[in-house]
């Protein structure tokens, strides 16, 4: 099973503020930067409880109706009407394993944690990085301490009219 991460950071590497808000980041994602299309190309997704607490917040359900998995051992509020949702717990190889046993192909990984956890598992294959010209002077560090270093291969860089810059990287194993 192939696994990815898209994310939006600041430049100064944080995915969200220490109270997990999102407000640095362009509303509505910004301009058209393959967000839509790299959605399309997942099957599900996979992602912390801090997460699915944050998007339960927006006005709107972002994910259709894509399955997501929320990696939690506690019970979770419930969707809104329309939303695929399960919670999980378990190790990121366990989990990775059972979602591959339902045929799910590719994933799409977020959250700081879960991000971490599956990198440090050896899990995900590709990063899409977009760094949000603000600098936010702390918050929740996109990438945190690893036992190993992980080697990546940049595939690619993209400017955009707003500032935006995204990175791509293969993750080499």
């Amino acid at each position: 099973m192939k696994a990815s991460v898209f994310v939006g950071i600041s430049v100064d590497g944080f995915m969200a503020r220490a109270d997990g808000a999102l407000d640095f980041l362009p509303p509505g994602g910004g301009e058209p930067h393959g967000y839509d299309a790299f959605m399309a190309s997942v099957d599900a997704l996979v992602i912390g409880r801090k997460t699915y607490e944050t998007v339960l917040g927006f006005d709107a359900w972002p994910y259709g109706e894509k399955p997501v998995f929320v990696l939690s051992s506690h019970a979770l509020a419930p969707p809104p009407a329309g939303a695929v949702m399960e919670r999980m717990s378990g190790a990121p190889k366990d989990i990775a394993s059972a979602l591959a046993a339902r045929g799910i192909r590719h994933i799409y990984v977020d959250g700081g944690i879960t991000i971490q956890g599956f990198l440090e598992a050896g899990l995900i294959q590709r990063l899409i990085i977009t760094r949000v010209p603000v600098l936010i002077g702390t918050g929740i560090p996109l990438f945190g301490a690893t036992a190993r270093d992980i080697v990546l291969k940049h595939i690619g860089t993209r400017q955009y009219a707003s500032g935006l810059v995204q990175s791509e990287y293969e993750v080499i194993v």
